[in-house]
Order: C-alpha cells, then sequence, then structure tokens
C-alpha cells in the first residue's frame, strides 16, 4: 500500500521523497482488560513518513525544513564553484596582461561586446589613451588587442553571472519560505559581498589606468587593491562552500576529548594559514615577484638575498619590495605544507570517522601537489599554464581545510 501511495509522490518531488508528518501508532499493551486497545499519544509524538508538511485546514504543502536545507545547501555549493571559476579566470586574466584593456565600466552598456570593424577601432582607440599602450603595447595590433579584450570581457562577464547565480535564487528560496531567519542573514551578507566584489574589481583596475608621471615602471595595478579583490574574492568562497557543506553533510557526534579539541584547534589555525598563503600571493602577482628569483631552495647564491630590506621604512619592504614578498610567499607554503603534514599525523592517533580520514588525506596529498607546482612554477619563469593551475591549486586546498573544519565541527547540544 505505501509503495503505491509514495512512488507518485517519488516521481513528482525527487529523491529522496519529502515526507509526511504523520501520528504514530502507539503499540497495543499485551496483558489485562486492555489488550486490542491502543495507548493514547503524548503531545508532539509523531512518526516521520514523509518530509511533506501538510498544514491543517489547507489544501497547499510547504517543503519542509530538511528538504529546504538540501535545496539551499545545493544552490551554495554551486555558487561557491562559480566564484572559484571568477578567481582562476581572473589569475588568467592577470597572467596574460589582459586586465586594463577594458577602459571603462557600464553595469549593462558593456555586456554588448564591439561587433564591426568601427566599433573595435573606437574600442582600441580608446586603450591606446592609456599608459599600458603608451609604456608596453605600443606596437600592439588590433588582432593582438581583440585577444586581451576577450579576456578581461570574459572575467566581467562571468562576475555578473556569479552576481546572477546569488541574487536570482536567493530571492526565490527568501519567497518560498525556505531559509531560516539564520540562512536569511547569511545569504543577505554574501549577496552584498557578491555586489562589493564587482565594485571592488573596477577600483582595482582604475589604478592601473591612471597617469604616474614620476614612475617609468611597467603600468600595472595596485597590489593592496589586487589583493582586497582576491582577499574578498576567497572570503565569498570560504562562506559559501562553508554553509553548503554544514547543510549537506551529517554531523559527526565525536567524543568530545582532549584530543578532539586540539585536532579541531590545529585544523581552524592550519585554514588560516592556507587562506594567507592564497592572499599573499596577490601580492606576487601584483609585483611581478615570481620574476625577481627563479631558483629554489635558495633565492640566488643565498638562502636570504640582500635586498631583502632595501626599502625605507622597514615595513614598506613587505608589501611593495618584490624579494620580501616572494621571500614572504615562500615561507608562507613551507609553513602552511608543514602544518598540514602535522595535523595529518596529528588526525592519525584519533578514531575519526572514514569521511573525516579521507578529508584529511586529501588535505594532505593537494598540500604536496600545491606545492610542486610552485616550484616548478617558479624554476620554469612563471609559464601562464603552469603558474593558472598553481592558483587553481589554492583554491582546491583551501576547499580541503574547509572540508576538514567542516568534519571536526562541534555537534549543538
Amino acid at each position: 500500500m505505501q509503495r503505491l501511495l509514495f512512488t507518485p509522490l517519488k516521481a513528482l518531488l525527487g529523491s529522496p521523497c519529502p515526507r509526511l508528518l504523520v501520528p504514530r501508532v502507539a503499540p497495543r499493551t499485551q496483558c489485562g482488560c486492555s489488550c486490542g486497545i491502543r495507548r493514547p499519544l503524548r503531545p508532539g509524538q509523531y512518526s516521520t513518513i514523509s518530509n511533506v508538511a501538510l498544514q491543517p485546514g489547507r489544501g497547499t504543502v510547504s517543503l519542509p525544513s530538511k528538504a529546504a536545507e538540501r535545496a539551499v545547501g545545493r544552490w551554495l555549493l554551486v555558487c561557491s564553484g562559480t566564484v572559484a571559476g571568477a578567481v582562476i579566470l581572473g589569475g588568467v586574466t592577470r597572467l596574460t596582461e589582459s586586465g586594463l584593456s577594458m577602459v571603462d565600466w557600464h553595469l549593462i552598456k558593456e555586456m554588448k561586446p564591439p561587433t564591426s570593424q568601427e566599433e573595435w577601432e573606437a574600442e582600441f582607440q580608446k586603450y591606446q589613451q592609456f599608459p599600458e599602450f603608451k609604456i608596453l603595447n605600443h606596437d600592439m595590433t588590433l588582432a593582438e588587442f581583440k585577444f586581451i579584450w576577450y579576456m578581461e570581457y570574459s572575467h566581467r562577464m562571468w562576475g555578473r553571472l556569479v552576481g546572477l547565480a546569488y541574487i536570482l535564487p536567493a530571492a526565490y528560496f527568501w519567497k518560498k519560505g525556505w531559509l531560516t531567519r539564520g540562512l536569511k542573514g547569511r545569504v543577505l551578507a554574501l549577496c552584498g559581498l557578491v555586489c562589493f566584489q564587482g565594485l571592488l574589481g573596477w577600483y582595482m583596475v582604475k589604478s592601473g589606468l591612471e597617469e604616474k608621471p614620476d614612475s617609468h615602471d611597467i603600468p600595472r595595478v595596485s597590489q593592496y587593491r589586487l589583493a582586497a579583490h582576491l582577499g574578498s574574492a576567497l572570503v565569498l568562497y570560504c562562506a559559501s562552500l562553508w554553509t553548503s557543506l554544514s547543510l549537506l553533510l551529517p554531523q559527526h557526534k565525536l567524543p568530545e576529548t582532549c584530543q578532539l579539541l586540539r585536532l579541531r584547534r590545529f585544523a581552524h589555525g592550519t585554514a588560516g594559514l592556507v587562506f594567507l598563503t592564497a592572499l599573499s600571493g596577490a601580492f606576487v602577482a601584483g609585483l611581478d615577484a615570481g620574476l625577481v628569483y627563479n631558483s629554489f631552495p635558495k633565492m640566488g647564491e643565498s638562502w636570504i638575498p640582500e635586498d631583502l630590506f632595501s626599502f625605507s621604512p622597514l615595513l614598506r619592504n613587505v608589501f611593495e619590495n618584490p624579494t620580501m614578498v616572494q621571500f614572504d610567499h615562500r615561507v608562507l607554503g613551507i609553513t602552511s605544507v608543514t602544518a598540514i603534514t602535522v595535523l595529518y599525523l596529528l588526525s592519525r592517533r584519533i578514531p575519526l570517522p572514514r569521511r573525516t580520514t579521507i578529508a584529511a588525506t586529501t588535505l594532505l596529498a593537494l598540500a604536496y601537489t600545491q606545492v610542486g607546482l610552485g616550484i616548478s612554477t617558479l624554476l620554469t619563469y612563471v609559464p601562464t599554464p603552469l603558474a593558472a593551475a598553481h592558483q587553481s591549486g589554492s583554491l582546491a586546498l583551501l576547499s580541503a581545510a574547509l572540508w576538514l573544519m567542516n568534519e571536526l565541527r562541534r555537534v549543538p547540544k
């Protein structure tokens, strides 16, 4: 009988089938004159046969919390994937020096690319008025300009796709009532961060279009603004991925021991270190610091180069000296892989669920893969494919760190 009733529901609503809240039938008593009489139900005593709650007195059917959480979790997982794509595409745009090819910013108008020869000529003439063409690309042809223009155009259009992927489903879920009170605040923050990310991207590009009469260096965007742009994208990615994993993966009821508490804290610190290492890569990219010392493990002929503190005041070296920026990125990378190795060894000393063990092993494997990509990129003078793979590896490493943190999170009482 149940098979006849619920098979159509599965076909309509998907799998797993939503459940109805139906009063649980009380068991029959086994003795005396009360045999065959069912015991009365206690208030709130129900048996979950399906997750669809039929509201009394109404013919409407509302999606319950568990099914709604799964839907929202899958949506945010897709959103985090789109953000990862934007970060990777932005890295390739930076590596191909395409980011300053579009000298205007219009939310709607620029969505239509040039189609005629006259429109392309007009776009190229606008680009010729800015420092990158005058200093670096003064002999560029129109065909070469089209390539870098389409690279930047793809990045901007992908950013708009990310915005739509967040805002439109968020409005739909909000209207349907599928967001809890806590999720509403988080979703609003994510949508706000997406909009802020777009404005920050244009603010970054503007820094590379400004005339600098006192400087004869290659025109580039401010490394501070680039780091802010990448950092906000990483925050958006981490927040979306963390929320989706929290909604989709069931929590483990781990015994709260001192060892587990230590492991959990160490995992949080390691994830923060991985984030900081990825963020330092923005300063490396912004200053082209990967082209300064292309040797490993030493930097040139020494472990600590002589020009490490050549800028004054001293603090400027950390953010503006290419040698110091590369040195810091190396130190952070080595520290991160060391911390991940220690984290893995600590996890082996505690009995953990299989899924958690897989997360720790994945994190370790990705860490050493990332180190290999970084060293190869450095030694081969930063080719675009390897550098893009290295940047993608940082996202994969950050994802594995968040996954392990999520596996170890505390079960609320």
